[in-house]
């Protein structure tokens, strides 16, 4: 993948935290760039990629949207917060998980299809 696509972005920022592996999709990362553009501050990713061995993708029954390289997490909280659910929906995130209190503020973002009674929209 050409990360110099994703100038708001870098490779780092989305490596899995235990293996190292980084596996994005172009297609979510070409989203989250425009979403970026469209947000016109930073954007700090607190996680991005997860292999399917990472400790929270191995608890779960089934390895969740991160292990697909197409999800995310964002640092933000207040307005911020409010700001970017918005125009995640405008650009076509499908899965938008906000997580508001405590000090680890973030929303999940990811656009995988709604499947299984996924909800679109949940909080933590």
């Amino acid at each position: 993948m050409d990360w110099s696509n994703y100038p708001n972005f870098s490779k780092a920022e989305f490596d899995c935290k235990h293996t190292g592996k980084c596996e994005m999709e172009p297609a979510f990362m070409d989203r989250l760039q425009t979403l970026r553009i469209a947000f016109g501050k930073p954007m700090q990713i607190s996680s991005g990629y997860r292999a399917p061995q990472h400790p929270i993708e191995a608890a779960k029954a089934k390895p969740g949207p991160h292990s697909t390289g197409r999800a995310c997490d964002v640092v933000v909280r207040g307005s911020d917060a409010l700001k970017l659910v918005e125009l995640a929906i405008k650009h076509g995130f499908t899965g938008i998980g906000v997580n508001q209190k405590g000090n680890a503020r973030f929303i999940h973002l990811d656009d995988l299809s709604s499947i299984d009674g996924r909800p679109t929209i949940w909080s933590y």
